[in-house]
């Protein structure tokens, strides 16, 4: 793109970032719609403005052989909402790109498999992060975005904050998932998170503003599942029941 293009791209880029959020969506979904328009820019080298029927038409095929339906989706889903909503174009084709429709079951972790990943994990705040992800069944982000405040220690349950579709709900807390999460907090006594932002002296981990980063703790997790030799394709919490108390005992 020349200077005059890209600046013309930079504009509506913004302004796709702006109503994405006037839209309520979640930061996950302005990461991927962004990421879309992205994506077909470089392809391109142009603004997606500029670009024909057929072009696009090409594109989604050479997706469709290089990314999973599930990227294909959601990059159909974000130019759809840059063609509406931003240049204000009618998005004549949004079926051309259908996914198959396919159901699988999840691979899900049996208990003794859950011991030997909390058992494999040496760091206290990583183990403890797996214990409490699998015995309250929650997603990644769910368990990152815990605060102290969300935890109800006399009717022992949990809450969970905007989490799948950006609804709450409580979650039973086993005795001992809230004694591990206590002594975690005892160590490093920050008056928000339950998973503070490790990075630095004790001091700068109390006063930590963020949680920890998303990108480390599923390094880590890849981490001791390798170690473990776990070869299940997903490793899906969103139906775990709550874990025998020998597997709790050891975080």
């Amino acid at each position: 793109m020349d200077q005059a293009e890209t600046n013309r791209f930079d504009e509506l880029y913004q302004r796709h970032l702006r109503l994405l959020k006037l839209q309520g969506k979640s930061q996950k979904s302005i990461d991927a719609y962004a990421r879309a328009v992205r994506r077909i820019s470089n392809h391109f080298d142009c603004c997606p403005d500029q670009l024909t029927l057929e072009q696009r038409e090409k594109y989604f095929a050479n997706l469709v052989e290089s990314h999973s339906w599930s990227t294909v989706k959601i990059d159909r889903n974000g130019l759809q909402f840059f063609w509406k909503h931003v240049i204000e174009r009618d998005w004549q084709w949004v079926n051309i790109v259908k996914a198959p429709k396919v159901r699988s079951l999840p691979d899900i972790l049996t208990t003794t498999e859950v011991e030997q990943l909390i058992g494999a994990t040496r760091n206290l705040r990583y183990r403890v992060f797996l214990l409490a992800t699998y015995s309250m069944g929650l997603r990644l982000s769910e368990t990152l975005a815990l605060q102290v405040g969300d935890v109800d220690s006399q009717r022992k349950l949990v809450h969970v904050r905007r989490g799948k579709g950006h609804k709450d709900r409580f979650v039973p807390l086993p005795d001992l998932t809230y004694q591990a999460l206590r002594a975690l907090w005892c160590k490093h006594r920050n008056p928000c998170w339950l998973f503070p932002n490790a990075v630095g002296s004790p001091a700068l981990i109390r006063s930590a503003t963020t949680h920890m980063d998303r990108g480390g703790t599923q390094a880590a997790m890849k981490a001791v599942v390798d170690q473990c030799g776990i070869k299940k394709k997903s490793r899906s919490t969103r139906f775990a029941t709550v874990l025998q108390p020998t597997c709790s005992k050891r975080a």
